[in-house]
């Protein structure tokens, strides 16, 4: 409770002062933008009348010119008196004296002033005080973490009944170094978080927002998943197939080579759930899926086949027919498109003498396929703890992700 008020504290304390240099800086741009309106409207305005006053100081500077002119004409020398009178005459003649640039009425000429709304600081001062709220625990927590090869399965809940989440937010990091990360948003419960190193402690947290509001709610407190399960991992080298880094992704190229694509090691376990997800639509100019393309599991690699729909093998093709030891069932699941998903999940039923000659054993196997699923008993004559998996494609565009 203490670490958590008092990193609420904190949080509290950066957050208002941001929101104070923000508000300070705001003001003085706005403060900023009016003077300059004030200075721009004074310019504009004053330039008329600048000019205005120009031409009446003009004229009356002439007129006093002209006055003096005359004066010093009537009181000169006789000598020069009409010389004198006759220039005054002239120049009094060629100067309009009654002329007067217009002059705007004080009606049009503008005079500056500033509106001031005063609600603004009722409307801050409403916001401000309802702005941020304390809550004493989070409304979703953490609930489950279930490891899976190179993934952990990441499941949370609602605890506040009165909360109604409209989306949810994962986040992680490794271990508690570095910074958290989005992993997932979306309204589900669960995500399946992938590329997680074996061994590795990693720390979740995950939020919610509420039905029609734009904020997160608070976050829920950190827990630690990890996973001791090593990645799913296709066999590098076939041609015919091309990876990604990771090696979890099989891409179907355009060679001409066909054959079975095998896991790297037997990484699939009975109790563990094997998913794979059509990321790429079929070439639509290679025509249609062949009937030897298959997903599934087998109990050893076999090269020579081009297919899956062998002996010691389960599988399903593309067009969603099942194959037990290379036998077709006669239940069928939907055909494999772009964006299906395809989940092999098996439990040990019955498990027969395992001596130094083996023994046999029977495997509850469910297949599911767009929302179905076919189960059936898979007999094997030797006991397994661990089994390959792999695919096969006649033509190129098929891109396989594993997990």
């Amino acid at each position: 409770i203490r670490e958590s008020a008092t990193l609420t504290r904190d949080v509290l304390e950066q957050h208002f002062n941001d929101l104070k240099g923000t508000l300070k800086k705001l003001l003085d741009e706005r403060l900023m933008s009016l003077l300059q309106e004030v200075d721009a409207i004074e310019q504009e305005s004053i330039k008329p009348l600048d000019e205005c006053q120009k031409l009446i100081e003009h004229g009356i500077s002439t007129a006093d010119d002209l006055l003096r002119e005359g004066e010093s004409a009537v009181h000169g020398d006789v000598g020069q008196h009409n010389e004198k009178l006759c220039s005054f005459t002239k120049k009094a003649l060629h100067i309009q004296l009654d002329s007067l640039p217009e002059v705007p009425p004080l009606v049009d000429v503008p005079c500056l002033s500033a509106q001031l709304d005063d609600c603004l600081l009722t409307i801050l001062k409403d916001q401000i005080f309802r702005h941020g709220t304390v809550a004493s625990r989070p409304p979703v927590q953490l609930e489950e973490f279930v490891e899976k090869p190179g993934g952990i399965l990441v499941r949370w809940c609602k605890v506040d009944d009165d909360f109604i989440p409209q989306d949810y937010r994962l986040q992680y990091r490794k271990s508690t170094a570095g910074h958290f990360e989005d992993v997932y948003v979306g309204s589900d419960t669960e995500f399946i978080v992938l590329h997680i190193d074996p061994n590795i402690d990693y720390q979740f947290r995950v939020c919610a927002r509420g039905d029609g509001r734009q904020e997160w709610s608070p976050w829920s407190v950190p827990q630690i998943g990890h996973t001791t399960l090593v990645p799913h991992e296709w066999t590098a080298g076939l041609e015919g197939y091309s990876l990604s880094s990771r090696r979890n992704i099989a891409l179907r190229n355009d060679s001409q080579a066909c054959g079975v694509l095998y896991s790297k090691a037997p990484t699939y376990s009975c109790g563990q759930t094997l998913t794979f997800r059509q990321v790429l639509p079929v070439i639509e100019t290679v025509g249609q899926p062949d009937r030897r393309d298959s997903l599934g599991v087998c109990v050893e690699q076999q090269n020579g086949y081009d297919s899956l729909q062998r002996d010691k093998a389960v599988c399903i093709s593309t067009n969603g027919a099942v194959f037990v030891n290379g036998k077709e069932m006669t239940n069928q699941l939907p055909a494999v498109t772009s964006g299906s998903t395809v989940t092999f999940d098996m439990e040990v039923v019955q498990l027969g003498p395992c001596g130094n000659e083996g023994g046999n054993v029977k495997l509850r196997v469910t297949i599911s396929s767009n929302n179905r699923e076919v189960v059936f008993d898979w007999v094997l004559d030797q006991c397994c703890g661990s089994l390959y998996f792999g695919c096969s494609f006649s033509y190129p565009g098929w891109k396989v992700l594993v997990f």
